[in-house]
């Protein structure tokens, strides 16, 4: 799996928002939840941690280079240590759950905000 073109990926996610955490975090969000922490060294990417389904976590975090993430493992995140162990493929699909498992945790209201268009409504 390639991070530089995963980074980009997570740009065009649906409400999508990216800032830096921690001093060298890349943190892409959705409503102000993070769906996605890259650790960056000289700009380049290193590792990826993502949420995944509750019944995925075990099976992700027995694979080869993918462990618990720290601080975040008992919300079902994983921290990709080694991305080729993953597809770029994979490592999109992982990350577009990741997006729509914290959406669907944001309040009603928001999550119909960050589904309207990016148009402004004419007023009547």
């Amino acid at each position: 799996m390639n991070l530089e073109s995963l980074r980009k990926f997570c740009g065009t996610l649906p409400g999508a928002t990216r800032d830096v955490k921690w001093g060298a975090d890349e943190v892409y969000s959705v409503g102000r939840k993070m769906f996605a922490v890259f650790s960056i060294e000289r700009r380049k990417a290193k590792t990826v941690s993502f949420k995944v389904d509750d019944e995925r976590f075990l099976e992700m975090t027995d694979r080869p280079g993918i462990e618990p993430a720290p601080y975040l493992a008992r919300a079902h995140w994983v921290l990709v240590r080694d991305p080729k162990g993953l597809s770029d493929a994979e490592g999109r699909a992982l990350v577009a759950r990741s997006h729509a498992l914290v959406m669907a945790k944001l309040p009603r209201r928001m999550r119909d905000l960050l589904d309207e268009p990016a148009q402004l409504k004419p007023r009547r």
